[in-house]
């Protein structure tokens, strides 16, 4: 595999599935891995991971295996060179470094590149057919794994490095060891013709791992043939000049297109039938200058610069005629190419795919949902939902789509967090209450017993003494009092939930008519039954229950001495009935909204209240099964002041 991922390195950002052309790239796990049979080896992932993840092949440790085997090894180096070792003024230099290393020849790829322009033009003075270039491997690939049907219209020349290849070989002999010297990484596997090939970048590596450098080099130049205009091969038009092609917008019939949108499109439309008439050239980076075997970070343009500034120098010293004596020697050569289509796209032409169930998980239903922005890698969502259909992609890589998904978890764990305290503190309020229950209980218990003789002897003293003696106030005063202690432990005992609760089928409108009938509601106090129950039934005891509202309401009376509204609201869902009491008073303070619910605390004053009546209302509620729970505001800068109490029960008995 030319190209591969480094897992470990990988981060879940879509960049080399955007970037990639031939959609070669699978998605897995939040993984990207390459596909090795899509793969055109264009090298744009390589270029464009920023975390070093995506790689290709180094094949230096191979070259070295073969410089040492065999005495006689050939070094072609493609003309792009200039824009690679730009420290480099002088050519010769860098041919003297390669020698260095072992080659005994080292020649331009650049006059392969002369007789590959010379058989172009060729081909078009002919003018039977249309051509699409074929001196880039990577459109080479593309067009036959995903435009089988243009693959005819491939230039059938091969490229200017097997056409050089196939020069030095008969120049200096058949059996003479061949490396590649360039900026493409295709070309490692393009044809048997060379025996292995390098990048530029794997070049700097050897020379810096044999410590060569310019200081240490003897110049030397390129071995014959020379290369001519070839030398502006590697820059786009670059076939086009140096086959002296007319290349003009009027007269001319050649279309240029460079980079991975840009030949895509060319092809898309030639393959319409909306492009006609006319020959493409089509390199699959910008330029063979920006291949992804150049070093990271270079400006096109200033590589171009150096290209062009090193082809017009050649041209200025060149021997002309010795060039001219070399196309002809070499013209016999057998350039010819042939291509055989290979689909590899995602959907043929005669497939249909539905996809509506993909797009409707990721809540795509309509075609306004489409956004088509690309962020996936796709450029529309339904190419994003094929891939997920074939298994080259993830819903997970639609970003809106995960961004809304993530806002909604982020609500639901913001509501959970939030029930959670609620349950948290209910949990607590519920487990000292528990403890408070068990010791009302038994001072409850042990209190009834004394307490009923205090009772019983007092009112039987007071039946004995005379009307008009002094002790009779004393006794009278004992045995009230005595009965307002007996009712504080019965409401300890109702708090504690010792009683059993006599579950009853009743109607919760009835419960709430009959607990306001036996209260006496102020003339300023408006009373609002708000009736949304759709079932009133419900299993409860109706006493207890007529207790709970009658307590509720009548705080809600003494919390509103100037008037005010109290609103009861009755709703219910299949399994739970809920009754609210509302009113529009003071408020309770935050500090004391944690204690309202245990026995004997109270806001009231002296002797108008026990702090047993919500005490009481909570244990009902809890004998139910159900939930108690409270809304307060006493701070009317933040809104309406008041309180509100929930109640919650099951509607039949658990």
């Amino acid at each position: 595999m030319l190209v591969y991922t480094i897992k470990e390195l990988c981060r879940t950002c879509y960049t080399c599935v955007r970037e990639c052309p031939a959609k070669a790239i699978r998605i897995a796990g939040g993984q990207a891995e390459v596909i090795a049979d899509r793969c055109i080896a264009c090298g744009n992932c390589t270029k464009v991971c920023s975390q070093g993840a995506k790689v290709f092949l180094k094949t230096t440790d191979r070259v070295e295996a073969l410089l040492k085997k065999n005495d006689r090894t050939a070094a072609i180096v493609a003309p792009s060179f200039p824009a690679e070792f730009s420290e480099i003024n002088d050519h010769r230099v860098l041919v003297g470094m390669i020698r260095a290393l072992g080659f005994s020849i080292v020649a331009e790829v650049s006059f392969g590149a002369d007789l590959v322009a010379q058989r172009f033009r060729k081909l078009i003075e002919e003018g039977n057919k249309y051509y699409i270039t074929s001196d880039c491997p990577s459109i080479v690939n593309y067009v036959r794994y995903y435009h089988p049907s243009l693959v005819d219209r491939l230039a059938p020349i091969v490229s200017p490095m097997v056409a050089a290849s196939k020069v030095i070989r008969r120049k200096y002999g058949s059996d003479l060891k061949v490396v590649f010297i360039g900026p493409c990484i295709a070309k490692k596997a393009e044809n048997s013709e060379i025996d292995e090939a390098i990048t530029f970048v794997e070049l700097r590596e050897l020379f810096e791992q044999k410590g060569i450098n310019q200081e240490n080099t003897m110049p030397s130049d390129f071995d014959p043939p020379e290369g001519g205009r070839g030398a502006i091969f590697p820059v786009t038009r670059g076939l086009l000049q140096t086959a002296d092609i007319d290349d003009d917008a009027v007269n001319g019939n050649i279309i240029a297109a460079e980079g991975r949108i840009d030949f895509q499109s060319a092809l898309k439309e030639l393959e319409a039938g909306l492009v006609q008439d006319c020959h493409m050239e089509l390199l699959c980076c910008e330029g063979c200058i920006m291949g992804p075997g150049l070093s990271k970070n270079g400006s096109q343009y200033n590589r171009r610069s150096l290209v062009a500034g090193y082809a017009r120098k050649k041209m200025m010293k060149l021997d002309r005629q010795e060039w001219l004596r070399n196309l002809e020697e070499f013209s016999s050569l057998d350039l010819s190419a042939k291509f055989y289509p290979e689909d590899h796209r995602v959907i043929s032409a005669e497939e249909e795919i539905d996809v509506s169930d993909i797009l409707a998980s990721m809540g795509k239903i309509t075609e306004k949902d489409h956004l088509n922005c690309g962020a996936c890698g796709y450029e529309t969502c339904v190419e994003h939902a094929i891939a997920i259909k074939k298994g080259l992609a993830e819903s997970e890589m639609c970003l809106p789509w995960t961004i809304e998904k993530l806002h909604k978890s982020v609500k639901e764990l913001e509501l959970s967090n939030e029930k959670l305290s609620t349950m948290r503190q209910a949990l607590k309020q519920s487990e000292k209450l528990a403890h408070m229950g068990q010791l009302s209980a038994g001072i409850a218990h042990e209190l009834n017993n004394p307490l009923g003789v205090v009772i019983m002897y007092s009112n039987i003293l007071l039946e004995e003494c005379a009307p008009d003696d002094p002790v009779r106030e004393d006794l009278k005063l004992i045995a009230e009092q005595a009965a307002r202690c007996k009712k504080i432990v019965s409401g300890l005992l109702n708090f504690a939930r010792k009683n059993q609760v006599s579950h009853q089928e009743v109607d919760v409108r009835d419960i709430v008519d009959h607990s306001l009938e036996s209260l006496i509601i102020p003339e300023n106090i408006k009373v609002i039954i708000e009736d949304k129950m759709t079932q009133p039934q419900a299993m409860l005891d109706p006493e207890q229950m007529t207790q709970v509202i009658t307590n509720l309401v009548k705080n809600a009376v003494d919390a509103m001495p100037s008037g005010g509204e109290i609103r009861i609201k009755l709703e219910d869902l299949p399994e739970e009935i809920m009754i609210t009491v509302s009113d529009t008073g003071t408020g309770i303070k935050e500090e004391f909204r944690s204690k309202i619910f245990e026995p004997f605390f109270t806001t009231k004053g002296i002797g108008q209240g026990t702090g047993l009546g919500l005490a009481t209302a909570y244990g009902i509620v809890k004998m139910h099964k159900g939930q108690i729970t409270l809304q307060s505001n006493d701070d009317p800068a933040k809104g309406p002041t008041g309180t509100s109490f929930r109640i919650v029960l099951p509607r039949k008995k658990e």
